[in-house]
């Protein structure tokens, strides 16, 4: 056929013969015939075994390719069957597109690639396609993705935590790898159960080679990483240890206020400590002048709430020094928060207690969540644009293409 090989530039085809090409009036799209080459021809659609002939399967199918101009493109050629000792009966193979794919290659890649640069209406609008086939399409490259190159092995680093992607309590697992700053796993739930399927994926020579883990404190992970890794290092995320403290503050803040409101004296107090609430919680080099002078009001007219703040902020400092210095002030924390005769803090400072261990290992390794939280922060970005798959898996496909590195290049790009 005169201009074959434009053709097979084009559409980005392999080990394929063009044989002719039309305009299909009556569906408005351009139509390229193709055979696979002698080379590519009776080969098992799953594992790509040369396999014996079967019949001639359901005749000539229409594959999806990239426009050509204003028109839409397919690829049309035979879909015989062949007899795979392996997998059965299934449809041959065909070098320009995946098993039981109605798109070719570079028309997946591109989906692919758009759906972690746009937004969800470009996509389906320049792509003329649905948003359900964008999932099915994702799913696809991931899986082979995986397939060159598991993202489960290497790992020695990994950061665990939970993300909420539909309301309901619906919660995905995430597990990031420190080193690579990838994704690595992704699970439906936040339970034992869920977390146990990671570590049973990764096997027990590779759960061996884990070093240190971190998490943002939950019982739950402790334990599994203790079960399937204990030479492991868990450490504490200091995130959460000071959210801890910040929990805690607000609470005496609370009973502050409520104290002070059922008197029914000091009214205009009662809304100065109501209002005092960003005082507390902010760092204090990010205070503003009038946070300031709240915070000075507090330490003037609330002994206890101010000692609470100090506690706080001694908390946060920790994770601040050098090693051998934090453990130190740690320590001394340790012992003001157990004799402040404040009941939220004598609490807190036995949970701390409890996560020792983990919270010194992060003190000496500097390991936190922070990866893990910005990968969450884009997850939240992806959910948004998730919201029309009817399942979960979609989603962890769409957050493996982004945050896992597998999202492939635009067609003819390197």
């Amino acid at each position: 056929m005169q201009n074959a090989s434009v053709w097979v530039r084009a559409l980005g085809l392999t080990q394929t013969v063009v044989e002719r090409s039309f305009v299909d009036e009556d569906n408005g799209c351009v139509v390229v015939s193709v055979r696979p080459k002698r080379g590519a021809r009776q080969r098992c659609g799953r594992c790509d075994k040369r396999s014996p002939w079967y019949d001639k399967g359901e005749g000539r199918r229409r594959w999806r390719c990239l426009d050509v101009g204003q028109l839409p493109c397919y690829v049309e050629a035979e879909a015989p069957r062949v007899s795979c000792p392996e997998h059965g009966v299934v449809v041959a193979a065909v070098p320009w597109a995946r098993h039981s794919a109605g798109h070719t290659y570079d028309f997946d890649d591109q989906v692919a690639w758009l759906a972690t640069h746009t937004s969800k209406t470009a996509v389906t609008e320049l792509m003329r396609i649905a948003w359900r086939t964008v999932g099915s399409i994702i799913e696809r490259v991931v899986a082979d993705g995986r397939a060159v190159r598991d993202p489960l092995d290497g790992l020695r680093r990994i950061g665990i935590d939970e993300i909420s992607y539909r309301r309901g309590y619906k919660f995905l697992t995430v597990v990031v790898d420190h080193d690579s700053g990838h994704l690595v796993w992704a699970g439906v739930g936040k339970d034992k159960a869920t977390l146990e399927s990671f570590f049973e994926l990764l096997g027990e020579e590779r759960c061996e080679a884990i070093t240190h883990v971190s998490a943002d404190g939950a019982e739950y992970i402790e334990e599994v990483v203790g079960d399937f890794c204990p030479e492991a290092v868990m450490c504490a995320d200091p995130y959460h240890v000071v959210t801890w403290a910040g929990r805690a503050l607000d609470d005496v803040r609370n009973e502050a206020w409520n104290e002070l409101r059922k008197a029914g004296g000091d009214l205009a107090g009662a809304r100065t400590l109501h209002g005092c609430r960003f005082a507390l919680w902010k760092n204090p080099e990010s205070l503003t002048a009038r946070q300031r002078s709240k915070l000075a009001w507090v330490a003037k007219n609330n002994d206890r709430l101010y000692r609470a703040y100090l506690l706080k902020e001694q908390l946060r400092l920790v994770f601040q020094l050098p090693p051998a210095q934090a453990k130190a002030l740690l320590a001394h924390w340790l012992v003001w928060a157990r004799r402040c005769r404040i009941p939220r803090f004598v609490k807190l400072a036995r949970k701390v207690m409890g996560h020792l261990r983990a919270i010194e290992a992060t003190l000496e390794h500097g390991l936190s969540n922070g990866l893990i939280e910005s990968t969450n922060t884009k997850l939240r970005l992806l959910t948004r644009m998730a919201f029309g798959f009817a399942s979960p898996e979609p989603l962890i496909a769409l957050a493996m293409l982004d945050r896992g590195g597998f999202c492939p290049n635009l067609p003819g790009r390197r």
